[in-house]
């Protein structure tokens, strides 16, 4: 990477900017190959996933500012996160279950929260609301339930009648998405899966419809 960030002209003039199609590419085609149960195509697309990191990396060290960082440093800001957030491998908490396990991470991430910001948080403080709609109402409902937010909270509909309004569909997609999450399946997965049935229904027709 260093070569190629000294060497190579289109490497060369990448930004953190430019390269966040990459980012989402790799990701999708490593969604892809986990759908498709291919562990050699995994292999390779979780290579070009440690591509963007070591990319990322690589241009942020260039910074002379003062607010760069390495691989290494990257490395070890996961390594120290892991141990903070599993008091019950590294530490002397114990736990019951993984559902336990949940609880902690959410109360020790709400605390790192806390400490960095100086101030009052919201548990829904750092979803990153430019993903996917469908894992975005995941992410919040799912965040909101661990912070201890009733279910019916997310019931939207209720929410309409007292003022907060959304769209009628959109409020049937969030208590869908609620649904999904209530029986225990990711609805991004599942929409996922149901458009992947639709697409080989759709190529039996095509074939039949030509004659093939």
């Amino acid at each position: 990477m260093d070569r190629l960030r000294s060497e190579c002209p289109w490497d060369a003039r990448q930004t953190h900017e430019s390269l966040v199609p990459y980012l989402l590419e790799e990701t999708y085609e490593t969604l892809e190959a986990i759908e498709q149960h291919d562990l050699s195509e995994l292999r390779g697309e979780l290579g070009d996933v440690l591509l963007q990191v070591l990319f990322h990396a690589r241009i942020a060290a260039e910074r002379t500012d003062g607010t760069g960082f390495t691989i290494d440093d990257v490395a070890r800001g996961i390594a120290d996160k892991l141990v903070r957030r599993h008091p019950h491998v590294f530490a002397d908490v114990n736990v019951t279950g993984a559902d336990e396990v949940k609880r902690n991470w959410e109360t020790i991430k709400a605390e790192e929260r806390a400490a960095a910001g100086g101030g009052p948080t919201s548990a829904l403080d750092g979803v990153p609301m430019g993903q996917p709609a469908l894992s975005l109402a995941a992410q919040l409902q799912r965040r909101a339930l661990s912070a201890g937010a009733p279910a019916e909270l997310a019931d939207l509909g209720q929410a309409a009648a007292d003022g907060v309004t959304a769209p009628d569909i959109g409020r049937e997609l969030f208590a869908i998405v609620a649904k999904a999450r209530a029986t225990g399946v990711d609805p991004e997965l599942e929409l996922r899966r149901a458009a992947r049935a639709f697409l080989d229904r759709f190529q039996a027709w095509e074939q039949a419809a030509s004659g093939a």
